[in-house]
């Protein structure tokens, strides 16, 4: 299944998800529910500015998540007639195109979508690769900068005192990752708690540079993509395909197995 596609069923399973919540809750008692009135209905639930009854706040939660799901799509999507398709469509009324023709066009629209996605992201690693060297060897040149044979470039903020892990260790480690253009992509910071891992489990320029590191250290660690997430980034994002890493790490500690 296509990523378009994917979204779109996003968007018709939106519809679906308000009958199967009501499918799923029915009411205890329902001679009690049969009597409620329409002004006791619009009073259920949060009270919202412009949508009085429940009905309208089904019908706008219902339109969000179709929104949401349509946002890698919304140039190519002219919400009018999107909104006549589905208006005809509750009506039970004739729609100007049968299934046949909608899949054949759903496919062909997928196929349109995927190679614009590609060549996206064919153009983005290019211009990642471009960018990432030149940083890089104008990165090199600055005072504490170190370069490994791998390409992995490191500076020493803070030398700590402690054993150097290996691959086979557990590491608990502070970090905050970034792009080049700086923006922050990951950050246990953020989080206010340290991640714990095992060091065989992360990218190779995390493996070198964490064991560079004394316990106690904090290094900053620039990472080219080919020790990184090289040319397929991740997927969806937040990095991009052929992106150079800004690591600044602090281990805090090897973590010790635990007695069995």
């Amino acid at each position: 299944m296509t990523r378009f596609n994917r979204h779109v069923s996003v968007a018709l399973a939106a519809a679906a998800l308000a009958v199967t919540v009501t499918a799923c809750n029915p009411p205890a008692d329902k001679a009690k529910s049969d009597v409620k009135t329409e002004e006791s209905a619009k009073d259920s639930g949060p009270q919202i500015a412009g949508l009085p009854t429940e009905k309208d706040k089904v019908s706008y939660m219902i339109g969000m998540q179709m929104g949401k799901s349509l946002e890698q799509v919304k140039d190519e999507v002219d919400v009018e007639v999107l909104t006549k398709a589905i208006k005809s469509s509750v009506a039970g009324e004739k729609m100007l195109m049968d299934e046949k023709q909608a899949q054949q066009i759903a496919e062909a629209f997928g196929q349109k979508m995927q190679a614009k996605q590609i060549a996206k992201m064919m153009a983005d690693a290019k211009t990642n690769k471009e960018a990432g060297a030149k940083f890089l060897a104008e990165n090199a040149k600055k005072p504490g900068v170190k370069t490994t044979p791998s390409g992995l470039q490191y500076q020493v903020i803070t030398e700590g005192t402690g054993p150097k892990p290996k691959d086979s260790d557990v590491v608990r480690v502070h970090y905050k990752g970034s792009l080049l253009d700086g923006k922050t992509f990951d950050s246990s910071y953020d989080r206010g708690t340290p991640a714990t891992f095992p060091l065989a489990g992360v990218i190779p320029g995390w493996r070198e540079g964490l064991a560079l590191m004394p316990v106690g250290s904090k290094y900053k660690l620039w990472i080219p993509a080919s020790i990184g997430y090289g040319e397929a980034g991740t997927q969806g994002g937040p990095i991009g395909p052929n992106a150079t890493l800004v690591f600044e790490v602090e281990l805090l500690e090897i973590v010790k197995p635990e007695a069995k």
